[in-house]
């Protein structure tokens, strides 16, 4: 080693054991002297992406995976398998494809599959159109960026056929990476501002943890307002005006968010709420986004799905031509459940034409939506036709999944309620049930004490003494001094009925233990 080698070793070295003093990591150091510390630490990454949190998939989820790993590697647990009922995933849960669906997309994906008999006609010429779209008549081709032309029409036609005529333009139509990649981009677009006035976007509480971790990746201002809980989550007016009138203390509010049917609360919006908040967005000047993507699960009797864009419509050029809305829908929901496709569109009216010139090129950075969900999508809103060989069969396994989660929903809510100290409103949509649980005094003190929220704590030991994975309310945001859990009503009639007797079971004797 020379005179200069190893001057430079002794310098690292003073400095290493300098930095051990103040109590600073050692810096690693490679042959020929040279500093290895990691370029990219928790101390200087993105702050924003430290904000993210999302508890459909959080701690809870993690350990309902170990548990499955330490079951398979015969570890005893108190329970024989663990219950995933944290996320609307519905073929992970059991419930099966429309068949229809899934012969024109394995044609798509195998076209040699044309010449064989075992696929009906209706389903083959279905597939021809959708490669002939493609490019090289191929779905391993990239699509237009906005998506493929003809699927972009067959959406259009479905709107209008949706919303009773109400003209749908295809120009005014993105394809997206389910409905998320939609609504992220539009928020995208929608933050800007310092301070004061930087931008803030109005969510619902309880809300889909999309949008609070989308907010905080952007650096966006959420804005909370509460539904209504004690009148089946229903959404108020002057709710809105509070939460909006307190914002604009510290931010420029600038959309306002809705579920409808709500998740995780599954409440569905009457005609005259939504009116209500078209005149309140419109008085106010806030960009409406409208989260569709579970209009076709509706159960509760009386209850109907309204579309944001016929309602804005049919009130008229005051409105019809003013309020700036972007709505979405999602191959992942409904009775499809393809969730893996990532399929999905959005639709933007009265957007300003210069700024739909930006959102284009901002989407074509991501160059295009799955062609694989582009091609679902076009046969969720273009299925087969009465007279059509596939028809029948395609009404009856349709039919057959929204009654069986109609009655699954039912179930929940009367199971629940029969439980002292579980309060669980009507589940008139959607897929899930977001009841009210009583945790002891005694219970919320040691969950403080172990640095937990109150239900996290609950839903913790119930997945490690049942095996069964709820999603603590807390993580989707409630108001103070409540807590609760979200369980979708997805797993079979018989797992279902396991899994609420479960939760019974172990409500009743969580209570007696901390009481």
């Amino acid at each position: 080693m020379n005179h200069g080698t190893s001057l430079l070793w002794k310098q690292r070295a003073l400095s290493s054991l300098s930095a051990t003093r103040r109590g600073l990591p050692k810096e690693k150091m490679s042959e020929n002297g040279m500093s290895r510390g990691k370029v990219l630490t928790i101390d200087n990454m993105n702050p924003t992406v430290k904000k993210v949190e999302y508890a459909v998939r959080g701690p809870i989820v993690q350990r309902a995976v170990e548990l499955e790993r330490e079951l398979s590697e015969g570890m005893k647990k108190p329970f024989a398998e663990v219950i995933k009922a944290n996320i609307g995933d519905a073929h992970a849960m059991g419930q099966q494809p429309i068949t229809f669906f899934r012969q024109v997309l394995a044609l798509c994906s195998y076209p040699e599959l044309l010449s064989d008999s075992i696929f009906p006609e209706d389903a083959k010429n279905r597939a021809r159109r959708i490669l002939n779209s493609c490019g090289g008549n191929s779905m391993g081709a990239y699509s237009a960026s906005q998506g493929i032309e003809s699927v972009r029409q067959d959406v259009a036609l479905y709107i209008e056929r949706r919303d009773g005529g109400v003209p749908c333009d295809p120009d005014n139509i993105y394809l997206t990476t389910g409905a998320s990649d939609g609504i992220v981009t539009m928020l995208k677009l929608l933050v800007c501002g310092e301070g004061a006035a930087r931008a803030g976007v109005m969510i619902s509480i309880p809300q889909y943890p999309l949008y609070s971790a989308a907010l905080a990746e952007l650096g966006a201002v959420q804005i909370n307002y509460y539904l209504n809980e004690e009148k089946c989550w229903s959404l108020d007016i002057s709710e809105l005006q509070r939460a909006l009138n307190e914002a604009r203390r510290y931010c420029n509010p600038r959309a306002l968010c809705i579920i409808n049917p709500g998740n995780p609360t599954g409440q569905v919006q009457s005609r005259q709420c939504i009116e209500d908040v078209i005149r309140f967005a419109a008085r106010e000047r806030l960009f409406l986004m409208a989260d569709e993507v579970y209009q076709d699960n509706v159960y509760a009797e009386g209850c109907q799905f309204h579309s944001f864009k016929k309602v804005l419509f049919e009130m008229g050029p005051e409105y019809s031509e003013t309020v700036e809305l972007a709505s979405f829908h999602s191959t992942s929901k409904c009775y499809m459940g393809e969730c893996g496709f990532r399929g999905g569109y959005m639709e933007i009216i009265n957007m300003d034409e210069e700024v739909k010139a930006q959102l284009t090129k901002l989407l074509s950075v991501r160059l295009c939506p799955p062609v694989p969900g582009q091609a679902l999508m076009d046969l969720v809103v273009n299925p087969p036709q009465p007279g059509e060989p596939s028809y029948e069969r395609f009404i009856s396994e349709r039919t057959a999944t929204l009654s069986a989660l109609a009655e699954k929903a039912k179930l929940t809510e009367q199971v629940l309620n029969t439980v002292d100290g579980i309060r669980c409103n009507p589940v008139q949509g959607a897929m899930y049930s977001f009841p009210r649980i009583a945790i002891p005094e005694k219970a919320i003190k040691e969950a403080t004490e172990n640095g937990q929220q109150p239900d996290m704590f609950y839903c913790m030991k119930m997945l490690e003494e049942t095996g069964i994975c709820l999603v603590p309310g807390s993580g989707f945001g409630q108001k103070d001094g409540t807590y609760h859990f979200r369980m979708t009503i997805l797993p079979p009639r018989d797992k279902l009925k396991i899994l609420l007797n479960k939760v019974q079971e172990f409500h009743q004797r969580f209570t007696q233990q901390y009481s």
